[in-house]
């Protein structure tokens, strides 16, 4: 599950993982756009659900400083022993250059350069290299992990879906449906053994397809305008279905734009139904090759009506054992 959930204080979250952890959910991943930070809300989940394994996906490869990206990652693995993922990427010109004031040049050399770092960095080792797009002078981190945690990589593209198979431990796929997972799979090579594949899943679930829908239109608006995600869905094959939207878009018709989203898309990217219909395209992406395959949970009429108590029924719904989560 992605966290923090919507609409519910960090302070409140414990609640909410005990919660998931009755509900058979294994992990729990964080992302870091205008919200919360990636690191605090798996901090909490480590210390109150000492079984959720906890993943970063994704961290900015831009907007901390290579030394301070490996402390962070260092101290949750130190928490969290065994059990923390950290998750890395390019992320965006907005979020990059536009609200964090950094220069977003270069993304997939930068994003190459910081994976190697992090992979000498946090197994103790004194970094002083010159590197393609910055240079680090006798770095070493005073408190190592005694486990070391996995890197994985956000990749779109053939170019670092490649670079995430070469010498990443893992991949984190997005905004993507099932059927597009074995395209970008067959660009990641020969897997090493424990490489993992991640994917972030936009559901919604709910029977009322219309509010579904129009919410769906909302994010693929917001999220598939964006360069690198237009060029990801042309390489996918969906520049006809598109290109409406794309052009609407750029001539400044925001509310033309999402009209003109078509409803099949809408569908194969944002999941909706009721739960049980929800968990069965869920496992779709498990079938097609994803082994950790993570909600991001979208709000629903229902629950917004309902409050606390539907959330809870709903998370039971949507995990492995709803009786052990209700009780």
């Amino acid at each position: 599950m992605t966290v923090p959930l919507g609409g519910i204080p960090l302070a409140d979250h414990a609640a909410v993982y005990a919660t998931l952890d009755r509900a058979g959910f294994t992990d729990v991943w964080s992302s870091e756009v205008a919200g919360a930070d990636a690191f605090t809300p798996l901090a909490l989940a480590a210390a109150w659900q000492p079984r959720l394994r906890l993943g970063t996906a994704i961290t900015p490869v831009f907007t901390r400083g290579p030394g301070l990206l490996a402390m962070s990652a260092a101290a949750l693995a130190e928490a969290a022993p065994g059990r923390f993922s950290l998750g890395i990427g390019a992320s965006s010109p907005v979020l990059v250059r536009d609200w964090n004031a950094v220069r977003f040049d270069e993304p997939f050399r930068r994003t190459r350069d910081v994976l190697r770092f992090l992979r000498a960095a946090l197994r103790g080792e004194t970094v002083d290299e010159v590197y393609e797009t910055f240079t680090v002078r006798r770095f070493t981190l005073e408190r190592p992990p005694a486990v070391p945690p996995p890197i994985l990589l956000a990749a779109l593209r053939p170019g670092m879906l490649r670079l995430a198979g070469a010498e990443a431990d893992g991949v984190i796929l997005n905004w993507l449906s099932a059927d597009d997972v074995p395209r970008a799979l067959a660009e990641l090579g020969e897997q090493r053994p424990g490489f993992e594949v991640a994917a972030r899943i936009f559901v919604c679930p709910t029977e009322d397809a219309t509010y579904a829908r129009a919410l769906g239109r909302r994010l693929i608006t917001s999220y598939l305008t964006v360069p690198a995600y237009a060029e990801f869905h042309r390489w996918l094959g969906r520049d006809e279905a598109l290109a409406p939207m794309w052009e609407a878009w750029a001539a400044g018709d925001r509310r033309g734009a999402s009209a003109a989203v078509p409803d099949d898309v809408v569908d194969a990217l944002v999941l909706h139904g009721s739960p049980e219909r929800c968990r069965a395209q869920v496992r779709r992406y498990a079938d097609a090759g994803v082994d950790v395959p993570i909600f991001a949970l979208l709000p629903t009429p229902e629950v917004t009506a309902g409050g606390a108590s539907a959330l809870t029924t709903l998370i039971a719904q949507l995990g492995t054992d709803p009786v052990g989560a209700s009780a």
